[in-house]
């Protein structure tokens, strides 16, 4: 493919359209694997919701009306995937979110897939705690380098709002780092 608007042309063509798919799906499955990862925490989730995602951008591509990038589009749809899971995952499993996601930090450790030390399990852990869209925030510019006009596509809120919410969230970090580090 030359650029993005012709993958898009040919995604939106009948006869190539599962060739350009398997190109996407191709060019895309690490970095939107590791941004669904950064949401739900289990390999075997990501790979659910990674799955979800790639059907709805195929049936959803004929939809895409080129306002965005392409990719800033697919990590709308991961993003509302990943949290659509956690939400119905919450509801059917735990009392509260909180709940869910202490259990699904602690359960890191013995995931064969994390591969982080001790020093990233407790960043995980204070990560996990802050509000959904600081949180959001956080892993999407800290963890994915996005930038935050990306971000505001993702997620359809203003620069401005992002970068208040990254710095409170890096405040909070920092703060518990420090509050560990004490001990």
């Amino acid at each position: 493919m030359k650029n993005e608007s012709d993958l898009i042309k040919n995604l939106k063509n009948k006869t190539t359209k599962n060739q350009a798919f398997h190109l996407l799906v191709n060019q895309y499955k690490k970095p939107l694997y590791w941004h669904i990862r950064k949401l739900v925490l289990n390999h075997d989730d990501t790979d659910d919701v990674l799955q979800n995602t790639f059907v709805k951008v195929f049936r959803g591509i004929n939809k895409f009306k080129g306002d965005s990038k392409l990719y800033t589009w697919m990590y709308r749809i991961a993003t509302n995937e990943s949290l659509n899971f956690l939400k119905s995952k919450s509801k059917k499993y735990f009392h509260n979110s909180e709940e869910m996601f202490d259990l699904m930090v602690s359960n890191l450790k013995e995931d064969p897939y994390f591969n982080g030390d001790e020093l990233q399990y407790k960043l995980q852990l204070i990560i996990s705690k802050l509000p959904k869209k600081q949180k959001l925030v956080f892993q999407m510019k800290y963890e994915q380098d996005l930038k935050f006009k990306d971000i505001s596509e993702i997620l359809g809120t203003s620069v401005g709002s992002l970068k208040a919410s990254y710095h409170i969230a890096v405040k909070k970090i920092k703060k518990e780092i420090a509050e560990i580090q004490t001990f």
